[in-house]
């Protein structure tokens, strides 16, 4: 079945546009249910800081107690500690109300099953398949109950801390940490505190629309001006829903989510904890897979998305994956991406060695990559355009084997992202520039 409402991660679009809208939400709950709890059971729901999260919240939570199944309203608290409590609360199914790195006026609804990991193609298929009958409403008798959970996110943040050692402090550590405004506005600032670090928050004065505005893991720069500016030991950047990070050093440079992959997994490497081969995807720079290839680690790639990852990481074996974007999954503490713990993993390895974040990274040269996203009015099949195929190939001749080309559709956004990266920073804008206009001449027809 061709999905019409999931993409690679939930369903997500502009507020008041189908299908983001309350009636939908509605109908979705009540199709939710059918699928992950036909018997009745329990669901909990938890957003980030939009606007637009406590509509969806009151929508979903009538569709689910409508169909017979008690609801746990966790309110804002990051996409993993709903993973964690959809686990923790022994809860059928965990729904998240969130547009991640988007800006407020677009918002999503994404579910995890009772084991706190993203849904398969196969059961959002399902859920699909539900949507067209209309919404259940039991007897009266038979309808759920809603309350809501007010330790969520101290649960949440305590089992953050129980990731890291027994006895880790970060004291006389000074963090600058920016909550994107979102879901780990609270929780993060808290955590780090409590572990002793000189906390400067920036980033965590949510007011319903500034969240992912200026800051963030998608907009950084705002943290590497504070850094340098306050002399900071590091920066520490989560995005709208927590389940990215991004990372500054002291110097003011970025540390993203490749070279956070690479510092764990060459510290567990070290220990001879490293389980299984260390999974990237397509959009992996290339300086990672070298960097882990002299080291004796085995890396593959799977598809851009972090259920994708998680995918190859059971298929492979593994345990360590992740994505440019700071999406980390690490299957030894937690069952999907979560910004905060792997910050928390990167500091403790820090602790460990007596290096700093640029210490750590240095020996993991990173090839220039440009990425151009190019906007279209419609979709573009990539596979069948004579003339975009004939772009790529003549780019991947260029670069031999001294880079890499991608293109791909973006499964959030009528976005077709272009990426070229190789030893040459010049050569990579130029071709990848050259790409993005083939692609722009092939949406115009």
């Amino acid at each position: 079945m061709v999905r019409k409402f999931f993409g690679t991660d939930g369903i997500r679009g502009r507020v008041g546009d189908e299908p983001l809208t309350a009636e939908f939400a509605l109908r979705l709950a009540s199709a939710a249910a059918r699928v992950l709890a036909p018997e009745g059971g329990s669901v909990v729901i938890g957003k980030d800081t939009r606007l637009s999260g406590y509509m969806f919240e009151s929508a979903l939570e009538a569709g689910f107690v409508a169909a017979g199944m008690d609801v746990l309203l966790l309110g804002p608290i990051p996409t993993p500690g709903i993973a964690y409590l959809t686990q923790a609360l022994q809860a059928d199914a965990g729904v998240v109300i969130s547009a991640s790195h988007n800006l407020y006026y677009d918002n999503g609804i994404k579910f995890f099953d009772r084991d706190g990991r993203k849904l398969s193609d196969d059961v959002e298929s399902e859920i699909e398949k539900c949507l067209l009958a209309p919404p259940v409403t039991r007897e009266s008798e038979q309808l759920g109950r809603a309350s809501r959970v007010d330790s969520a996110g101290d649960q949440y943040q305590w089992f953050c801390l129980g990731t890291v050692p027994t006895g880790f402090r970060l004291n006389d550590i000074k963090i600058v940490f920016d909550g994107a405004h979102g879901a780990g506005y609270k929780v993060g600032p808290r955590a780090l505190a409590e572990l002793g670090a000189d906390v400067v928050p920036i980033g965590c004065s949510p007011n319903g629309r500034n969240i992912n505005d200026g800051c963030g893991a998608t907009e950084p720069e705002l943290l590497q001006m504070t850094v340098k500016g306050v002399s900071a030991d590091l920066g520490i950047a989560l995005d709208g829903d927590g389940d990215r990070v991004i990372m500054v050093d002291h110097t003011g440079n970025l540390v993203d989510g490749d070279q956070l992959l690479y510092v764990i997994a060459n510290s567990r490497h070290n220990d001879k904890s490293l389980v299984g081969p260390v999974v990237g995807t397509l959009m992996s720079n290339l300086g990672l897979e070298k960097a882990l290839e002299a080291r004796g680690i085995p890396f593959v790639r799977a598809a851009v998305g972090d259920r994708y990852v998680r995918e190859m990481l059971q298929n492979q074996g593994g345990q360590l994956g992740g994505e440019s974007s700071g999406h980390i999954i690490d299957l030894e503490k937690t069952t999907t991406g979560d910004g905060l713990v792997t910050a928390l993993q990167i500091l403790a390895i820090m602790t460990k060695t007596g290096r700093s974040l640029a210490e750590l990274v240095e020996d993991m040269p990173m090839y220039p990559q440009t990425l151009i996203n190019v906007r279209t009015a419609a979709k573009i099949d990539l596979a069948a355009s004579a003339s975009i195929r004939a772009a790529i190939e003549k780019a991947e001749q260029q670069l031999a084997d001294r880079g890499r080309v991608l293109l791909r559709a973006s499964g959030t956004e009528p976005v077709i992202r272009v990426m070229v990266e190789g030893e040459n920073a010049t050569e990579v804008t130029s071709l990848a520039e050259q790409l993005a206009e083939s692609v722009r001449q092939a949406a115009a027809g």
